[in-house]
């Protein structure tokens, strides 16, 4: 049986010219990067020149960035780092942090924690595109903001933000801004001085590098607590000895990105769109959520009317497809994606939708595949469905009835 691999999104797999240079660190090169001998000075050498190739994929000077074991940290650390050293702006000593009702929840659920702890936090709405209007985010601004922080791009939907117009406002008032990029590092062009960003946060196995290792962009002169207590590693804000195969890996990834970007995008977009167009023409009841034009060229957020999602997932694994109902760390929530509730799905529409993402390594004939077995799942789970009108209806879906627009509260969003 063939095998496709259509989620990207989640992770990818290690590129062979990444593994090639990480190889020498896992045997050979095994030294201490704290280490004064030798052995030591070669593994630092090495941080070093990945150091430089991650700076160069954002544009950034190499001692603006600091290693870390992934996403999840890099956002944690930049959450917890920025408001912990932040000075109160008000004589209250209150602080508080803007974000938005999509991001991931290494943000959401750090946010959450900050608010037990007594930080004041506001969720700002996105509309049924997906993307959040600078406008509410500026509105949202008090006296005692201290940090911003919007995602790059999200990762169920794909929906680019205007991190941009963001951050120029946040650096307007003297707001710390910080951006998840996990999704369009490596993926899409990454200027940290164009978006204006004062931190960012990456994770390596979202482009073709290993699992485990990350780096967070911090702009010089970022006022940070550490997230982690220990030896003087990564200049005091990273303690702990740092994983150096891992390390070299995410420097040759970045380093493969950027020299790639441009010509790779504009093939898996080639595939996504037509992966997209075939199922949207062979079958009824299928429609895209979020941004048809503004997101990641790497990936389809689809719901099929009358079809259970997760069960669309498992049938078409079983033909050889991946591909997911949104974020792998979600998988097995009872609850549908917070993030397809705040575009205004109904329950029954998010719960029905399906993540395709696509990469360096997907292929016409993959593609091909996929639309051969895609139509023939959707049928088969309509015709197995009790509740089904699709069965005996050709109607379409039906546009969507909610303004998408979530509450800015303060409360993480139900349903995550």
């Amino acid at each position: 049986m063939r095998r496709v691999y259509l989620d990207y999104n989640a992770t990818t797999p290690l590129d062979p010219e990444v593994w090639e240079a990480m190889r020498p660190y896992w045997m050979e090169e095994f030294g201490n990067a704290s280490s004064i001998h030798a052995y030591g000075q070669r593994a630092k050498a090495a941080l070093e020149v990945a150091r430089e190739q991650v700076a160069e994929l954002l544009r950034a000077r190499p001692d603006e960035i600091v290693f870390t074991s992934g996403g999840t940290e890099s956002d944690n650390a930049a959450i917890f780092g920025a408001v912990e050293a932040a000075r109160p702006r008000t004589p209250s000593g209150a602080k508080h942090v803007i974000t938005t009702a999509i991001e991931h929840h290494a943000v959401l659920h750090a946010v959450k924690a900050l608010e037990a702890r007594g930080v004041e936090v506001s969720l700002v709405p996105v509309g049924q595109t997906g993307v959040v209007d600078p406008d509410d985010v500026e509105l949202a601004i008090r006296p005692e903001t201290v940090l911003i922080s919007v995602m790059h791009a999200n990762n169920e939907l794909g929906t680019l933000q205007p991190v941009q117009e963001v951050g120029r406002r946040a650096r307007a008032r003297g707001i710390l801004f910080h951006s998840d990029a996990v999704q369009t590092a490596g993926k899409a062009p990454v200027d940290v001085e164009a978006l204006g960003v004062d931190l960012l946060s990456l994770s390596a196995h979202k482009f073709y590098g290993p699992k485990g290792v990350g780096a967070l962009y911090i702009r010089r002169g970022t006022r940070l607590h550490p997230l982690l207590y220990g030896g003087h590693h990564e200049r005091d804000r990273r303690p702990g000895t740092e994983p150096v195969p891992g390390i070299v890996g995410l420097g040759k990834a970045a380093e493969i990105a950027a020299r790639r970007l441009q010509d790779e995008a504009a093939e898996v977009e080639r595939l996504r769109d037509r992966l997209e167009a075939g199922i949207l023409q062979r079958v009824p009841g299928a429609a895209v959520n979020g941004d048809p034009a503004r997101r990641l060229p790497s990936t389809s957020n689809l719901r099929f009317e009358d079809v259970d999602g997760e069960g669309l997932v498992i049938a078409l694994d079983l033909k050889g497809v991946a591909c997911s109902t949104g974020a792998a760390c979600s998988s097995g929530s009872l609850e549908p994606s917070h993030v397809l509730a705040a575009i205004g799905l109904k329950r029954q529409e998010a719960r029905s939708s399906v993540r395709f993402s696509l990469g360096r390594f997907t292929t016409a004939e993959d593609v091909d595949y996929a639309l051969e077995v895609i139509p023939a799942a959707v049928e088969r789970l309509r015709s197995l469905s009790p509740h089904s009108a699709r069965s005996a209806t050709g109607d379409r879906v039906s546009p969507l009835s909610s303004s998408g627009q979530v509450a800015a509260s303060g409360r993480p969003p139900s349903g995550r």
